[in-house]
């Protein structure tokens, strides 16, 4: 879906009402594809995180997008600044499918969705409220922006069995630690191209490469190629900072009909 689309519409969607945080699960926003809210297992766990998600319960015939959604869409995007006692709030992802809509390939959801969501508490055992700011893009054959405010108090309901039950079932959706025989290993490439050797148990024609374009990158949809009885994928670079970063690395997730995995590749 083309950004610039999204931008147009981008005066039809406003702030929800800021209701009080009430529940360890916020109140739905309504929008004209489907409606999100912010769920929570209540207490947190002895690391002093507070586990949750963003549920995203799509209409039919509508998507969302990943974490990365190539050139022209909008990642979820959460902002817990105005929480308290709550440091940090980390999204994590299921594994994508792959769109064509006619202008781009990118990478999204077109079913509900949970995205994970890990909320680290400043001072563990003292209590904690999220107010986030919420924002992300669904779409149909047009994109329509959703901004909103969710607010939730997790210790207000903390033993909710049904809330804790969906945390619980979207953490099993997220991909598992890449390995030997399934994962990537980086081949030689150049300063436009990034290419990778994908290895998985089961068909070959089911997989699928999704790396995430962050620090300054930019990436292109993956190119598929066997060589030599290898499987590659050869990916765009279109954008890339001045300087290669020298800390942490890319998240990808490789995709197959046996399941998916996901790690971190050293910057190209």
């Amino acid at each position: 879906m083309r950004y610039m689309k999204i931008l147009v519409l981008g005066v039809v969607f406003g702030w929800a009402t800021g209701l009080p945080a009430e529940a360890s699960s916020s109140i739905w926003y309504n929008s004209e594809g489907g409606k999100v809210r912010l769920v929570t297992t209540g207490k947190p766990d002895e690391a002093g995180k507070i586990h949750g998600v963003l549920d995203i319960a799509l209409k039919p015939g509508w998507k969302t997008y990943w974490r990365d959604p190539g050139d022209a869409g909008v990642p979820p995007q959460l902002d817990i600044s105005g929480s308290t006692n709550v440091a940090d709030a980390q999204l994590s992802f299921p594994p994508p499918q792959r769109h064509d809509d006619g202008y781009g390939k990118w990478a999204g959801y077109d079913r509900p969705v949970s995205l994970p969501v890990t909320f680290t508490l400043s001072s563990p055992g003292q209590p904690a409220s999220i107010d986030a700011n919420i924002f992300l893009g669904i779409c149909e054959t047009i994109c329509i922006p959703v901004q909103t405010r969710l607010s939730v108090d997790p210790g207000s309901d903390p033993d909710n069995a049904t809330d804790a039950a969906l945390v619980k079932t979207a953490l099993a959706t997220l991909p598992s630690p890449a390995r030997s025989d399934f994962g990537i290993t980086v081949q030689s490439g150049d300063h436009e191209t990034l290419v990778v050797q994908a290895q998985s148990p089961g068909d070959p024609e089911s997989v699928d490469f999704f790396i995430a374009g962050e620090r300054d990158y930019m990436f292109g949809a993956p190119v598929r190629s066997e060589k030599d009885g290898k499987l590659l994928f050869t990916v765009p670079i279109l954008d890339r900072p001045s300087a290669t970063p020298t800390d942490g690395g890319l998240y990808y997730t490789l995709t197959s009909a046996e399941g998916s995995v996901d790690g971190l590749l050293p910057f190209p």
